[in-house]
């Protein structure tokens, strides 16, 4: 099934409490001056207009970037976040915003390698068309899970693998748990990041458990709720499992999550908890 169409959410709360958490572990490779590998897994169109019809029929962004576009920030983190996406929007409107791969390509030195695998026909020509110019890239036509046995591990030995898929299918969540113990086993010094919604909060919590009883060390989970999970809303929230987290991490998100609260959603919830130690 290949229905999902990331145009319809971009720039939501979900993305923005992923990007946070992506651009968080990006700076901390950073700090250090070799090369490292980002993958991205469901990879998308890359970049998204907010003035499209597609956004414009769900005004998914107005409850999320759109409230944070003009807020005065205190967290480094947070204004890192926000000074990567007025790369591609002027300083009175809010018009695009990135995707997770044109994020990396926005923060990534030239001597870094991104990777990146979409199945969709329509947002793969779109994905690979930014990086055609782009050294050390490689963009394929692939399914997340082919992608991580054709690209896993990479050349340089550190990196962070972000996987981000629709939960289309009732079996992805099966999925996801397979296809991280797959990539962990041909590339463990990375990062991974895994995204997923808070839609049933039962199926949630089993697939953490899953998650968990993989074996897997030093397993981090960060979440942001915008409504309770009795709210009556389709997606409540979403969160993001990381496993190897920056030893910084947890306190960068406490932070962020601390002071985007109260503009993403005043009776929001949120959590940063360690549930499998190093």
């Amino acid at each position: 099934m290949l229905s999902y169409r990331h145009s319809f959410h971009a720039g939501n709360h979900a993305d923005v409490v992923k990007h946070l958490v992506q651009v968080a572990i990006l700076d901390y490779l950073l700090k250090k001056d070799k090369p490292f590998c980002y993958h991205d897994s469901h990879a998308g169109a890359g970049l998204y207009s907010l003035l499209a019809e597609q956004a414009q029929k769900t005004n998914e962004y107005q409850g999320g970037i759109a409230k944070l576009w003009q807020h005065e920030v205190q967290n480094p983190t947070l204004q890192r976040y926000i000074d990567v996406i007025k790369q591609l929007n002027t300083d009175d409107e809010l018009a695009f915003y990135p995707g997770s791969p044109k994020i990396a390509a926005l923060m990534l030195r030239s001597t870094d390698s991104i990777q990146a695998t979409e199945l969709h026909p329509t947002d793969y020509p779109i994905l690979a068309s930014q990086f055609a110019r782009r050294r050390y890239s490689r963009i394929e036509n692939m399914d997340a899970w082919a992608g991580f046995k054709a690209m896993l591990p990479p050349l340089y030995k550190r990196g962070l693998v972000l996987i981000d898929p629709p939960y289309e299918l009732k079996t992805e969540y099966q999925d996801v748990v397979a296809g991280l113990q797959l990539a962990y086993q041909r590339f463990p010094q990375a990062t991974y990041a895994i995204w997923y919604p808070v839609i049933e909060r039962d199926a949630v919590e089993a697939f953490i458990r899953e998650l968990v009883n993989t074996g897997i060390k030093n397993q981090l989970r960060i979440e942001l709720c915008p409504h309770s999970d009795s709210s009556g809303y389709g997606m409540t929230g979403s969160g993001m499992l990381v496993i190897n987290p920056p030893y910084t991490l947890a306190a960068t998100m406490r932070e962020v999550l601390t002071e985007i609260q109260p503009h993403v959603a005043a009776n929001s919830d949120w959590q940063v908890h360690q549930l499998v130690p190093e």
